[in-house]
């Protein structure tokens, strides 16, 4: 189940000030700042993956690690960085030196150590000199690309590793000390039965992670996989997913792993910061090719090519894609489109308060109720200060995208 989009509006690309300025800004003062740098090197490209990547030269390298300190000089800071997220492509494509560059660059832009800081690493990648500089750096968490430990599902998929270069890599990561350890899985994948994915499922719980993240393969446009199911080749099955989804949900439950998010769960005082404070709507600078970013006012995103997001900000230019200026009411809708997805739910009388908005808008009241009605949200869901905290069933759940789509243009 892919994550929804968050909503964009075509507007200039001057500076925001004024009163909707500040008032933005206030909305943020006292909130948690996130980092997202994408690194943006694969050696291969899997069949379901959408996210921009390239194949690394030395020339490529250097020109990125020099630009991703150009761009961080350009942020306005405004507080130090609490979270840091590296994601990809493969973060551990590059060598121990470029790691060790990378994170001095980025520490010095946080000015201070963050509480939270993530690398994503695929288990071909792993490699004691490489774990070393990130322990030393300071990363505490490591998310591993597992995805299967299924031979021919890995094969399907285009995935460039081995069930044993996965169990060798956690080890790894667990002998180098890191205080959480994720693993990310993928279901109904073409091929893949309930008993495969159980048996999958039941393998990762028997390493012991801190938190996994099992996604629902989705077909994106422009993968190798969307080909496949244009031409027939492969199929979607949505009453086998919902029976995946469901299985998921209980086992892991059995294992000791909350659910806290649609996909995402973990043992006690490991859930991901990061991600949940941007689905929680705070602030979060992107910076590489492709990154997102909601930060100083504005949301938007690098453009998606090494080279051109390499010559903007030489040029002083960042952020310039899908640019569009925060407003309490944009910002208010994205917090429950995301904040539904999140197994607590969200207090709508806070976000109403945090992003300064009237108390009470009928908007988004009526279509909670209409989704109450349809059994999807909680009828009686109430905050820990008695106001009005709406939350997903375990239907709503199984069709929280349908259920954000109910959401979408209400207030922006």
């Amino acid at each position: 189940m892919a994550y929804p989009s968050l909503a964009t509006h075509e507007i200039t690309t001057g500076p925001l000030d004024g009163e909707l300025a500040d008032g933005v800004r206030a909305s943020f003062a006292d909130s948690p700042l996130g980092l997202y740098v994408h690194v943006p090197f694969c050696a291969s490209t899997c069949d379901f993956c959408a996210f921009y990547q390239t194949t690394p030269t030395r020339a490529g390298v250097e020109a990125y690690l020099d630009n991703i300190r150009r761009e961080l000089a350009l942020v306005r800071w405004r507080r130090p960085v609490d979270t840091v997220f590296w994601g990809g492509g493969t973060p551990g494509l590059l060598g121990p030196e470029d790691l060790q560059k990378l994170g001095e660059t980025v520490l010095a832009a946080c000015r201070g150590t963050p509480s939270e800081w993530t690398v994503e690493l695929a288990p071909a990648s792993v490699t004691d000199a490489r774990l070393a500089v990130l322990r030393a750096l300071g990363v505490t968490r490591v998310s591993l690309g597992v995805q299967s430990f299924e031979p021919s599902l890995l094969d399907a998929l285009g995935r460039q590793h081995t069930r044993e270069q996965v169990f060798r890599a956690y080890e790894r990561v667990r002998e180098a000390g890191f205080s959480s350890v994720n693993l990310d899985l993928m279901f109904a994948l073409p091929g893949q039965d309930e008993a495969a994915w159980l048996a999958d499922l039941r393998q990762a719980v028997a390493l012991a992670p801190d938190h996994l993240s099992t996604y629902c393969l989705t077909f994106e446009e422009d993968t190798k996989l969307w080909v496949k199911l244009s031409g027939g080749k492969v199929k979607l099955d949505p009453v086998l997913e919902a029976r995946l989804y469901e299985r998921t949900w209980d086992e892991l439950e059995a294992a000791g792993y909350a659910q806290y998010e649609v996909s995402n769960f973990a043992r006690p005082g490991h859930l991901c910061a990061h991600n949940l404070n941007t689905w929680n709507m705070h602030e979060w600078v992107g910076v590489g090719p492709s990154a997102a970013g909601q930060h100083d006012g504005w949301r938007g995103a690098n453009p998606a090519d090494l080279e051109l997001w390499g010559r903007r900000v030489v040029d002083g230019l960042r952020m310039g894609e899908d640019r569009v200026v925060l407003t309490p009411g944009l910002l208010l809708e994205d917090a429950l489109l995301f904040g539904l997805r999140l197994n607590g739910g969200v207090d709508l009388d806070a976000l109403e308060a945090r992003f300064g908005i009237p108390a009470g808008l009928p908007e988004p009241r009526a279509a909670l109720r209409r989704l109450a009605e349809q059994g999807l949200i909680e009828p009686e869901s109430l905050s820990a200060g008695g106001g009005y905290a709406p939350r997903l069933t375990r239907r709503g759940r199984l069709l929280a995208d349908g259920v954000g789509s109910e959401l979408v243009g209400l207030l922006s």
